[in-house]
């Protein structure tokens, strides 16, 4: 699987290469990223869930972006370039600057492949894939409730320019989910994160998850991350994406309740508590028994 997305660092290049951890950061290529929130989180989520599952780590370029769109070019291109040669059973796209004709040329270089990668969008990769029409072709979409009001809003722009506010957002989550399908806005799945976690799929919601519900996680930087970080990899690992979307959603909050989290938690404390959660839960959420899991 591959893991593609901008990281806030001015001076870090173009980076590609398999992910490992050494307690503190994410090694790539010989670089360090930090595990905080963002693209770090997601991958970071990504890897403690293939570490358990004793399958194959996952892959990640990424490349650094201060706002100014370079890295997010260059990512870009290179996908487009190199995405039949690179041939990931899943592609996932994190936070690149939307650009409409690099992400057309992208899904035009994946329909070349010999076999297509299952194709996850999260943050601004989804503003891209809606502004440029492709939403449908996208298997996975994980907005959060105020990206879910965009994707509803066939006019708006960007999250920030929607019609319906945030605060009424979330009392008619199913109704904007509704529209974002009805629009063509949406993804074949969507895990939509919130107080509530909704799996949807054709328009059709087939899984709700609020508990535990944790109330101090949501002002913690990356925990939307770290849920697609899971979905991704459970996804590489076999699982359906609806099977996936609903324990990344589970797990996710039993992870947040495990770390005991404050306001003041920072992701990785959260990440950190994932092999206990998949241990204790995951054969019973799943079947996939394995690393002592509780049957």
């Amino acid at each position: 699987m591959l893991i593609a997305g901008v990281i806030p660092i001015a001076d870090l290049p173009l980076t590609y290469g398999g992910v490992s951890f050494d307690g503190a950061d994410l090694l790539i290529d010989g670089r360090r990223v930090p595990c905080t929130q963002g693209t770090g989180a997601m991958v970071s989520a990504a890897l403690a869930t293939t570490s358990y599952l004793k399958v194959a780590a996952p892959c990640a370029l990424l490349a650094g972006d201060m706002g100014k769109g370079d890295g997010s070019r260059a990512i870009y291109e290179y996908l487009i370039a190199n995405i039949a040669e690179l041939a990931p059973d899943v592609l996932a796209l994190h936070y690149c600057l939307p650009d409409m004709n690099l992400t057309r040329r992208l899904l035009a270089s994946v329909a070349k492949c010999a076999k297509r990668p299952v194709l996850i969008a999260d943050a601004a990769s989804m503003y891209a894939a809606k502004a440029a029409g492709l939403a449908p072709s996208f298997d996975v979409f994980t907005p959060d409730a105020a990206e879910t009001a965009f994707l509803a809003d066939p006019a708006a722009t960007h999250p920030a320019y929607v019609k319906f506010l945030t605060y009424n957002a979330v009392d008619k989550m199913p109704e904007l989910i509704k529209q974002a399908y009805a629009h063509k806005n949406a993804a074949k799945l969507m895990l939509v994160k919130g107080a509530t976690d909704y799996i949807v799929r054709e328009g059709e919601i087939l899984a709700t998850v609020s508990e535990p519900d944790v109330p101090d996680m949501e002002p913690i930087g990356g925990t939307g991350d770290t849920i697609t970080g899971m979905l991704t990899a459970f996804i590489g690992a076999g699982l359906e994406p609806h099977e996936a979307a609903i324990i990344a959603a589970k797990a996710n909050r039993m992870a947040g309740q495990m770390a005991a989290v404050t306001p003041a938690t920072r992701v990785s404390g959260v990440v950190a508590q994932l092999p206990a959660v998949f241990k204790k839960y995951l054969c019973a959420w799943s079947g996939v028994c394995i690393n002592g899991g509780v049957e």
